[in-house]
């Protein structure tokens, strides 16, 4: 069964899911997810032989949820992982991320050498360094059409839309970046007079192929947006702290998983699959999973357990 408990890490308390004994996988997800956005993994990595982990990030469900952006760095977020590992007696752990999770996870290597043994990494490439500083480049897209990266930069702004209308967002953009969605239907709308709602596609009545009422029900609960909005405001700091680290190259054993229909794939630049392999010689495979979008890890939860499992019996 799986065990909750909460761990002291630091400035933070985090909420921590664990099932499964032996060697550790932990699992770090992203916006507007939760520890429990790795339910599906949770069995299939138990009952192979693993100790799975899956942690609320911080700013997130029952975790500590800090209003100030700047704690939300890649300082903070790495000694999250550190301090986590600590607590729970591990030396070094496979690590998976998902969307800014799979961010926070592809720095791991380069900010805590020592505590990695390899990466599971869903949805979001390894791809060049941005030019310039993020918030300069979201602000000069902004200027073509909608986007929700520098939408989001603004403290108070996005937090009196969403968190008055949770189950309306949440069910907007759970739809809109699966793998039956429209999400870049967003970029046909100006930013200018525009918030999240207005821009987001109506999505069908739940439930879903790969998510049930119940199993929203548990997102929605979890209300309040401020911490994982942080996430997105920190980005300029996180930036600047990578700036000598960022194209380390990330050797240790790594496997990538992506929806054939994710729209991140569209944002990342050209080929971000190839970006990826030039800047990770530690990438041992790569799996694009025909009519999964962005939330691969629940709406193709049985390949993605099966890739894992593979990988980690292969380490």
């Amino acid at each position: 069964m799986i065990r909750h408990h909460t761990v002291d890490a630091g400035d933070i308390t985090m909420h921590v899911a664990e099932q499964g004994e032996g060697d550790p996988i932990v699992l770090c997800h992203g916006f507007p997810g939760l520890g429990y956005s790795w339910r599906h993994q949770m069995q299939a990595l138990a009952d192979a032989g693993y100790r799975a982990i899956a942690p609320d990030m911080r700013g997130y469900g029952a975790s500590s949820t800090p209003t100030d952006f700047r704690v939300y760095d890649r300082t903070h977020t790495v000694a999250d992982m550190v301090a986590l590992l600590d607590a729970l007696d591990i030396d070094r752990a496979v690590f998976g991320g998902h969307d800014f999770g799979a961010h926070l996870v592809w720095d791991l290597p380069a900010w805590a050498p020592d505590r990695v043994v390899a990466l599971a990494q869903l949805s979001v490439p390894r791809v060049a360094r941005m030019p310039v500083r993020p918030s300069v480049a979201f602000e000069y897209m902004a200027k073509q059409h909608f986007l929700h990266l520098h939408y989001f930069q603004r403290p108070g702004v996005a937090e009196a839309e969403l968190d008055a209308r949770p189950r309306e967002f949440l069910a907007k953009l759970f739809h809109a970046l699966s793998g039956d969605g429209r999400y870049l239907d967003c970029w046909g709308f100006p930013s200018d007079g525009n918030g999240y709602l207005d821009v987001l596609p109506e999505p069908p009545a739940l439930p879903w192929s790969w998510l049930s009422q119940a199993e929203f029900d548990v997102y929605v609960a979890r209300t309040g947006f401020t911490g994982g909005l942080n996430w997105y405001r920190a980005e300029d700091l996180v930036w600047e702290q990578n700036t000598d680290l960022h194209d380390t190259p990330v050797a240790v054993p790594t496997t990538f998983i992506v929806g054939a229909q994710d729209p991140v794939l569209q944002m990342m630049g050209d080929d971000p699959l190839a970006q990826t392999a030039d800047r990770v010689p530690g990438l041992q495979s790569t799996h694009v999973i025909p009519g999964a979008g962005h939330f691969v890890q629940m709406e193709a939860a049985d390949e993605v357990n099966r890739i894992l499992v593979d990988f980690l019996d292969g380490l």
